[in-house]
């Protein structure tokens, strides 16, 4: 009978289309994995292995002001992260059309490098696939329908390298260990409630500009110069990050909600919104 062609019919597409689904996630998976072991063979050995504030002495004062109020003394010092987000993403680059995500982010402390796996959601059962990661030096930048198709990439470049090596001095405040000068963090004064960071990832060099408020805790970095792709080419364009709802992890104070935003012509354009759902980090052995 026909309808038993159409049934069988149903049933093929939804076999072919499962099995293309399942082909995607387990070839994401894998290039996860194999990022993740790049990373990982890239950690350096710690020296030292915790937190003495008498590497304080020569900072500028907002900046001793921080680490006193965000650390313990002999806290350990940080050597991997693994966070859990929430929020939501921007997917116009001229309007609002706010999606939401979930990720998982593997870091490292040393060498610097993170690894961002994020599902955005475009419409029911409908996720896009987007890794954002700095690995050995190199940024990563894709998304994926399902891991299937490539609808976004940029190739790894030295301004693309810049600009996640930024994310990851940004991001720092989640695992504050990794900003004492001893991590190879570079503070320069600039005023009573800021101060400049640079990290130097060789090749890659950047500095970002830190924001402290009344209690002594970060609320805002900012560049001049992040590049971001405009029509097909990079253009170096001013970017900040604000964070807030500072808790106690792990003994440590961090901020668990975000806002990232470049600062256009017309006005700040945010483009993620986030919250840390979970922190679980490893210490220097």
């Amino acid at each position: 009978m026909w309808w038993k062609v159409i049934v069988r019919t149903i049933i093929a597409l939804v076999f072919i289309i499962a099995g293309a689904l399942l082909y995607g996630v387990k070839q994401w998976q894998a290039r996860m994995k194999a990022l993740q072991t790049k990373m990982q063979a890239a950690q350096s050995f710690f020296t030292p292995k915790k937190y003495d504030s008498g590497e304080l002495d020569n900072l500028p004062l907002p900046v001793q002001r921080y680490f006193r109020t965000v650390l313990r003394e002999g806290q350990p010092l940080i050597a991997a992260v693994s966070v859990e987000h929430t929020g939501t993403f921007n997917v116009s680059e001229t309007g609002e059309q706010w999606q939401p995500f979930t990720s998982t982010q593997q870091v490292i402390t040393r060498r610097p490098g993170f690894i961002w796996d994020a599902r955005i959601r475009l419409a029911p059962a409908v996720n896009i696939f987007v890794l954002d990661a700095y690995v050995t030096g190199e940024g990563i930048l894709t998304a994926e329908p399902f891991g299937l198709v490539t609808v976004m990439y940029q190739p790894s470049t030295p301004e693309l390298g810049q600009g996640e090596l930024m994310r990851f001095l940004a991001e720092a405040v989640w695992y504050p260990t990794a900003l004492l000068p001893s991590q190879g963090v570079v503070w320069e004064a600039v005023g009573d409630s800021q101060a400049q960071a640079t990290l130097n990832d060789s090749p890659v060099t950047v500095t970002l500009l830190f924001h402290f408020d009344a209690q002594g805790l970060v609320d805002s970095v900012s560049a001049e110069g992040r590049y971001r792709e405009v029509n097909g080419s990079q253009v170096a364009t001013a970017w900040q990050g604000r964070f807030w709802d500072y808790q106690r992890r792990d003994g440590m104070l961090v901020p668990v909600a975000g806002e990232v935003a470049w600062q256009l012509k017309a006005g700040p354009k945010p483009y993620w919104r986030g919250r840390i759902d979970r922190l679980d980090y490893e210490y220097a052995q």
